[in-house]
């Protein structure tokens, strides 16, 4: 196990190099100027996100499809991701992390209209789609697509699922003394339930959690921030500054150059909000919406919520207690440095992170159970939903009661691994992207039924 591990952290240095950085933040960039700044739209779309379209082919609505995605972007990487970023990556971290949600708004708007673009409806009206469709029906690469659902339903397990029970599970045993084997059964239990009433009922749970869940977060980042008032600024332009400037170590922070910054800060972002991953697209397709655009703009509020607003706010939490109380913060690393922040609050700290994490955790694994779901049934066909169900809920226990170093680098790698041919498909079908955009928003036809 320890060599296979070694031979992990070894992949992830090559995946991860300036190579995968490249490519993702280039994908970024290119999307961003092909679709002419579509995150210009970024008000529109949220307004679009409230709406329905009842009369429209789908099995969930826009916003069910939305917080879905949502459910399973902000988890664990908005709390111990972006906290793992500034631990290893210096706070210039937080920057590069907030570039990719910024930028990454394109990615984003462009997999969710191709995967509407390219669903498939199913003999029982179940209407599918993501990457994969896209690989196979808009290029023609199968082989591709099934690469992307090997590494989906691998991927799923570690970043929506063990990952996240692990961290909730060892938050509640640090700051409650609760067994993990306790908090494993009470959070298997709760999956069970929900996730063996298929998408609908995912849907429903997510649209009644998410907004709850993201209010008591932010509530409390910005009560942290009131208290932190006087080094907020410069907690913002230390992370500036750092994310273009080699840092030595001091003042509670440790040394990281550039690219270091860069690193973990362009990964963490992947990890928050997956954008370029693949993952969110596949719920997208499930949306009712009466053309591509509409969803793909109410898609990608989804990446502008995750990291442009939840993850940008812990980074500057985060590194603006540390200015207030170096002392405190010297050495830690991970969740850790959150739930250090978090104690700053008198009497109801802990609790609200906890809850929080909690929250953040449950939806993430339900989200999670879809994607790795439909990637499985693309492979294996019906027969393999039960199964997988089974397995899925077996291992939020395992993943509560057992450390997973091992788990985490191994998430790292099957994202980047995901996330190489969905950049493929989203390169060389931008002209597709463009096509439609030019059709629907630029065309004026945002209100036409495309379907």
């Amino acid at each position: 196990m320890l060599q296979l591990h070694e031979a992990i952290i070894w992949l992830n240095g090559w995946l991860w190099g300036p190579p995968m950085l490249v490519l993702l933040f280039g994908t970024h960039l290119f999307l961003t100027f092909r679709l002419k700044g579509i995150q210009r739209y970024t008000w529109l779309a949220i307004k679009l996100s409230f709406s329905r379209d009842e009369e429209s082919q789908g099995d969930v609505s826009q916003f069910g499809a939305l917080t879905t995605a949502l459910a399973a972007t902000i988890g664990t990487g908005n709390i111990v991701g972006v906290a793992t970023a500034v631990a290893l990556g210096g706070p210039g971290a937080v920057l590069w992390c907030w570039l990719t949600g910024v930028f990454g708004i394109a990615t984003k708007y462009a997999e969710a209209l191709l995967s509407v673009k390219y669903r498939v409806q199913t003999s029982d009206g179940t209407m599918l789609g993501g990457p994969m469709y896209a690989l196979e029906r808009g290029l023609g690469q199968k082989w591709l697509a099934v690469i992307f659902c090997i590494c989906t339903s691998i991927a799923a397990f570690g970043i929506g699922n063990m990952v996240q029970a692990n961290s909730v599970a060892s938050l509640v045993q640090e700051s409650f003394q609760i067994s993990r084997a306790y908090s494993g059964l009470a959070m298997t239990a709760l999956v069970a339930v929900v996730i063996l009433g298929g998408v609908r009922w995912i849907a429903v749970t997510c649209e009644a959690l998410v907004p709850f869940m993201a209010i008591f977060y932010v509530g409390g980042c910005l009560l942290i921030l009131a208290m932190n008032a006087g080094h907020v600024l410069p907690a913002i332009q230390l992370i500036f500054s750092s994310a273009f400037t080699p840092q030595a170590a001091g003042g509670g922070f440790t040394g990281a150059s550039i690219m270091i910054a860069a690193r973990y800060g362009i990964a963490r972002g992947l990890f928050s909000n997956e954008s370029g991953l693949g993952s969110a697209p596949i719920v997208a397709a499930a949306a009712r919406t009466r053309n591509p655009v509409r969803q793909a703009l109410v898609s990608s509020t989804g990446t502008f919520w995750d990291t442009v607003v939840v993850c940008a706010m812990t980074g500057i939490v985060i590194v603006s207690s540390v200015l207030r109380n170096p002392a405190l913060f010297q050495g830690m690393r991970g969740d850790a440095l959150t739930r250090a922040a978090f104690s700053q609050i008198p009497y109801v700290g802990t609790t609200v992170l906890v809850v929080g994490l909690l929250t953040f955790v449950f939806s993430t694994i339900l989200g999670w159970s879809y994607y790795g779901e439909r990637a499985m049934e693309y492979l294996c066909g019906k027969k393999a939903i039960i199964p997988y169900r089974v397995a899925w809920v077996m291992a939020v226990y395992v993943g509560s009661i057992m450390t997973l170093p091992l788990v985490w680098d191994l998430a790292d790698a099957m994202n980047a691994l995901m996330a190489i041919p969905n950049l493929v498909a989203l390169i060389l079908l931008s002209k597709v992207v463009v096509a439609e955009t030019q059709t629907y928003l630029w065309g004026g036809r945002l209100d036409d039924q495309g379907m």
